[in-house]
């Protein structure tokens, strides 16, 4: 009875503290192995900085998976970094640690160590008048660190703390710094943030950030102010020639440039750093790819062909070696299809394809590839019944896209040309007869969505 009160009693102290065990990181995700590769990995910022952070991040992720003495040692080594990095705020920088502390020892049912770090949080807590938990721009500041490394949907989230952070010491450099990031990030999304005006603020308040700087960068190239834009990368680069942050972005800005070569030479120097990045690996592919479809446009030559299989080759490789350390890669299949298709290797092609149809995909991704294979079985395979299934497949999945207008298009060339050798083929005419009822349906669909507008405009006039 006495070990279920004190249990029961250690319990509602642990829910109290603001830690990683009640921040909920995991919600949303699809598996753990996602959420690791995403902080770890994926998400390019806070490299060298924030070693604190990211050991307690990575203790929470040996926790999930249930190695409980492994977690134990990461947060030891955060308490370390804390003393190293902030030895003038050691004791209230320490709190999300000990938190987590004393979660671990609770799952491992160490309950008396677990009450011990309890009570180092009660003990700084109550200088504020607080049993467990405090209003600290400093842990504000933390959990906006964790959950800008958590990515997706946490950057609301980030840069909320941020602002509460800001809000206690309005000029500190590591909160303008942080919300400045969590700005950028938001900018893609509805509704738009502008992350211009904190962006320059952090560079103002911590001119080393060197991240920072090209961020800005990337936003002024995206606002066609392109030489402030340059004198930014290539002062980041100066002094921050090692950081794989910076080397990342700046890569993402040379790209974005068209610049595909100093845009490899960047990414290839970041590999030095992090040889087994998934992400670096799929970036070059990346620009290899661009390179061949810039030749493609062109148009080839003999010459150019020697230059386009070993670009391809370079393309490929690089692929390859992503999706063996990652096999969740956004059409990293679909990628290299088309580029064994464009290298004439046409069972390397089907294989690849193959994979990516066995893989989860939204409409738009499917649809997508339904045109991509129909191009191939067209054009590389002589397969025209096989190209005809798929464009169709294609357009039921989504009638109203640019890539439904392509299959459209498609078809119709396809039935004309057979129908100019045979006025009967059934084949032909099928496929006609389909888009016309298409192209009835949705000019039905567009009436009564207009007579439905009609209608609420008519009640709305009335009242």
């Amino acid at each position: 009875m006495y070990f279920e009160t004190t249990k029961n009693s250690l319990e509602s102290s642990l829910r109290q503290l603001k830690c990683h065990f009640t921040w909920n990181l995991l919600e949303g995700e699809n598996s753990l192995d996602d959420f690791e590769d995403k902080v770890f990995h994926q998400t390019e910022f806070q490299n060298s900085d924030f070693k604190a952070t990211m050991c307690n991040i990575l203790a929470y992720v040996k926790h999930c998976r249930g190695q409980n003495e492994a977690a134990l040692e990461c947060l030891l080594q955060a308490e370390e970094f804390i003393r190293q990095e902030h030895a003038g705020q050691a004791e209230i920088r320490s709190l999300v640690t000990w938190g987590n502390y004393a979660w671990v020892y609770y799952h491992m049912g160490r309950l008396s160590e677990a009450q011990i770090y309890v009570d180092k949080v009660k003990h700084v807590c109550e200088k504020f008048s607080s049993p467990y938990r405090i209003e600290s721009p400093e842990l504000d500041c933390e959990e906006g660190w964790t959950r800008l490394k958590c990515g997706g949907k946490r950057y609301e989230r980030a840069k909320v703390c941020f602002k509460k952070a800001l809000e206690k010491n309005p000029k500190n450099p590591e909160f303008t710094s942080g919300l400045a990031i969590a700005s950028y990030r938001l900018d893609n999304w509805p509704p738009s943030q502008d992350p211009v005006d904190p962006l320059r603020q952090a560079i103002r308040l911590n001119p080393d950030n060197q991240y920072i700087k090209v961020l800005l960068a990337l936003k002024l190239h995206k606002m066609n102010e392109e030489g402030e834009g340059e004198r930014l990368v290539e002062e980041a680069l100066a002094k921050a020639p090692g950081a794989t942050d910076v080397l990342r972005s700046a890569a993402k800005f040379y790209r974005r440039k068209d610049d595909t070569d100093k845009a490899i030479e960047l990414l290839r120097k970041a590999l030095e750093y992090t040889p087994n990045n998934a992400y670096l690996h799929y970036q070059i592919g990346g620009c290899y790819r661009a390179k061949v479809l810039e030749i493609m446009k062109v148009g080839e030559n003999r010459m150019k062909r020697e230059e386009l299989l070993e670009l391809i080759g370079k393309a490929v490789a690089h692929f390859k070696i992503a999706d063996e350390t990652n096999e969740n890669l956004f059409r990293v299949y679909s990628f290299l299809a088309t580029l064994h298709a464009l290298a004439d290797q046409k069972e390397e092609a089907e294989y690849y394809y193959q994979k990516e149809f066995s893989k989860e995909h939204s409409p738009v991704e499917k649809q997508v590839l339904h045109l991509r294979y129909g191009n191939f079985q067209l054009y590389q395979m002589n397969c025209e019944d096989m190209a005809i299934h798929h464009f169709l497949e294609g357009i039921k999945i989504n009638q109203k896209s640019k890539v439904t207008e392509k299959m459209k298009n498609k078809l119709q060339k396809i039935a004309k040309m057979r129908l100019s050798k045979n006025g009967e083929d059934s084949e032909a005419l099928h496929i006609l007869e389909f888009l016309q009822e298409l192209s009835e349906d949705m000019q039905q669909a567009d009436e009564n969505s207009e007579k439905g507008l009609d209608s609420r405009r008519l009640i709305l006039s009335a009242s």
